[in-house]
């Protein structure tokens, strides 16, 4: 009897182990938390308005939050744990979105409430997170990437419910496009130099002269100069305040649906 008390002792134990082990959440202030200190006032004031006019025009909210750690917690549980804390959202509609940055862990995520994640899908919100936020937070100008994928987001909610989906099907389209002109793009050069050479052929062609021709034509192409771009956030002022005392989530709820990055 003694071993089967302390067995069972054990295996509540265990069970309890995963319920005390609860991450510790910053305080839900206002539209951004910057918890790891890393948004210089004027943007955040900037973002405050932007949010702000957003939930005002959609009903919507929208949270920017940063952590100094994700307290060993992969970011996707953090993420959707976070938003159903601070209850982001209707509580009918479900409607939140929380845009989380930890910069000590080199992680970014976007968590999306239940009723968003028709549109905003995972594979858009990866697209946000590959497109807009992480090239700025490698190139290290982390206000910029914040501001960018903030501006996405933000663009995105704003749009009527159609179109919103319409752009999800335009993406889902393309991305199905990528993949197939994927293998045609790495057969191409073959399939080019194949086709010169049957011609050179068939006309009599020197061979050598041939060779030197492709040659020369796959050097320019593969040693062409590509152009790249950057860009940084705009300093421009804001009379919207850096906080709001008076918000508060409205009941919503997540489910793990997103994306994460890093970098």
């Amino acid at each position: 009897m003694i071993h089967l008390g302390i067995l069972l002792s054990a295996i509540l134990a265990l069970l309890a182990a995963p319920l005390a082990a609860q991450p510790e959440f910053p305080e839900l202030t206002g539209r951004v938390v910057d918890s790891a200190e890393i948004i210089p006032a004027q943007l955040e004031a900037q973002l405050i308005g932007q949010l702000r006019e957003l939930e005002t025009n959609t009903q919507r909210q929208l949270v920017v939050a940063t952590v100094p750690s994700l307290q060993g917690y992969e970011i996707t549980d953090f993420g959707y744990q976070l938003g159903r804390a601070w209850e982001l959202g209707d509580a009918q509609r479900n409607d939140g979105v929380l845009l989380l940055v930890a910069p000590n862990d080199r992680k970014v995520r976007i968590d999306v409430g239940y009723g968003l994640e028709g549109i905003l899908t995972d594979a858009f919100s990866k697209q946000i997170i590959e497109r807009d936020i992480l090239p700025r937070f490698r190139d290290g100008d982390m206000p910029a990437g914040i501001a960018a994928g903030a501006a996405a987001l933000v663009t995105h909610l704003k749009l009527p419910e159609e179109e919103a989906r319409a752009v999800i099907e335009e993406q889902k389209r393309g991305s199905s496009t990528s993949l197939w002109l994927v293998p045609l793009i790495l057969l191409s050069p073959g399939i080019f130099i194949f086709g010169v050479f049957m011609l050179a052929k068939i006309s009599g062609a020197d061979r050598t002269t041939y060779y030197k021709g492709v040659r020369r034509q796959w050097s320019v192409s593969v040693h062409s100069p590509s152009t790249s771009s950057s860009s940084s956030w705009s300093s421009s002022s804001s009379s919207s305040s850096s906080s709001s005392s008076s918000f508060s989530g409205g009941g919503g709820s997540f489910g793990g649906g997103g994306a994460s990055g890093s970098w």
